[in-house]
């Protein structure tokens, strides 16, 4: 690797780059100068997970804790880094002491899944008990039990979604105390969510002004994603399967997807593609931050395998590439919820015998919670609703349920199992 391009990375770096005015993140507070472990910072691509790196460095800068000159911050996915091995990392350091006049204390690495064999390169500097490490990668297994046992144990995982719900009335100055919640700047609150729902929460989708330039926004995204993140990383040969299979989880969020009846689909349309083709690229897209995949709850986990997967989006903006795009209220909000157990690392199922719920929510060792969502409560469904509810609750033993609901508030008494809170979903979101 180039040295004078090291170097100039470097002083780049310290002399030219300004850290952007940030909208602090709801995510663990870190005093990363006092943490033995590796941090590492997993989402979407977009999701602010490189923002939230700037945001412990300006807390080490304020705080005193740090100087620039004590801190290596690189993007892995800066071209000029595309020829950069593992055994180029000590040229790195290198180019920092020669450029800062002293080592780090804090190596920050953005995107190190582009770093080759980033794993041992993560573990070797780890172990010289020199560095306070933290990274930042757009693939879930940095979150998953595999990133442990790469680092033999020693990171901290931080999951940074788009913005959550309480972060998007943040960022928009719009208070939620519970006295507010009780005066018409209530309407506020519920303005922003019927955005949140149809809009996401990226930050730069949020930031801009038209729904144009919004849907451009995420149709860059989505590009980045096929392109960068997927056909690159994955070598993917199926190309126009992959195409198929994303564009169908933009028409069918929120609803069950059988890997059987997505083959049969393409066999009529003269495309071959296997089931475990299908299969594979379904964990591509899980693995990206593209979908989120919830199983059928069953005590056998070969079951769970066997059964169709529920899909939803990662950010319900998504939603609006969809290519017979018609907004499905009741979809939109059951993908928020979706996404809200996600970002709340929840272990989360769905339900189906005779009737359907939505969520079965784990505990430690047993399911814990059963969790229905609806946009209102009508005549017409209530029935159906509640028994679904009724029979996952009985079935799996459970004692608590919760009926999640547009902007509905109260509770329905259940045969067999008593009180059953009614909330609505932004308020659920709030904590």
């Amino acid at each position: 690797m180039n040295t004078e391009i090291l170097k100039k990375i470097n002083a780049e770096w310290l002399k030219e780059k300004t850290l952007p005015s940030l909208v602090r993140r709801a995510a663990p507070e870190i005093s990363l100068e006092e943490s033995a472990d590796i941090l590492v910072v997993a989402g979407p691509r977009r999701a602010g997970k490189t923002w939230y790196l700037y945001q412990l460095i300006q807390d080490l800068l304020t705080s005193g804790k740090a100087r620039r000159e004590d801190i290596l911050f690189v993007d892995f996915e800066d071209y000029r880094l595309t020829d950069f091995k593992a055994i180029d990392t000590d040229a790195l350091l290198a180019a920092f002491q020669q450029v800062a006049g002293n080592p780090p204390a804090f190596l920050f690495f953005d995107e190190v899944q582009q770093l080759p064999d980033w794993s041992r390169v993560l573990r070797t500097l780890h172990n010289q008990n020199r560095y306070r490490i933290a990274v930042s990668g757009s693939n879930s297994h940095l979150l998953e039990r595999e990133i442990s046992t790469e680092l033999r144990g020693r990171c901290r995982n931080i999951l940074i979604l788009p913005f959550s719900f309480p972060e998007i009335l943040r960022y928009g100055g719009i208070p939620y105390d519970e006295t507010t919640l009780l005066t018409p700047a209530r309407g506020q609150v519920m303005m922003a969510f019927d955005r949140y729902l149809k809009e996401g929460g990226f930050p730069e989708v949020v930031k801009r002004e038209t729904a144009m330039e919004k849907r451009e926004l995420l149709q860059t995204y989505y590009r980045t994603i096929y392109y960068r993140d997927i056909l690159e990383r994955y070598n993917i040969k199926a190309k126009y399967v992959l195409e198929a299979v994303m564009s169908y989880s933009l028409n069918t969020f929120s609803d069950l997807f059988s890997i059987s009846t997505f083959a049969k689909r393409l066999k009529q349309h003269q495309l071959p593609g296997s089931k475990q083709t299908i299969s594979n690229y379904l964990g591509c897209l899980q693995e990206v931050f593209f979908i989120i995949a919830h199983d059928k709850y069953s005590y056998s986990a070969r079951k769970r395998i066997m059964n169709p997967k529920k899909i939803y989006l990662s950010d319900t903006g998504f939603s609006s590439l969809a290519a017979d795009f018609s907004e499905n209220r009741g979809k939109l909000l059951e993908n928020v919820v979706a996404v809200e157990l996600f970002r709340r690392r929840a272990e989360s199922f769905y339900y189906k015998g005779k009737g359907e719920c939505d969520f079965i929510v784990m505990g430690a060792v047993k399911p814990e919670t059963a969790i229905q969502v609806c946009w209102e409560m009508t005549p017409k469904n209530e029935g159906r609703e509640i028994q679904g509810l009724r029979e996952a609750m009985n079935a799996l033993a459970l004692r608590d349920g919760l009926i999640l609901t547009y902007d509905e508030e109260g509770e329905r008494i259940v045969a067999d199992i008593g009180k059953i809170p009614v909330i609505p979903v932004w308020k659920w979101l709030l904590g």
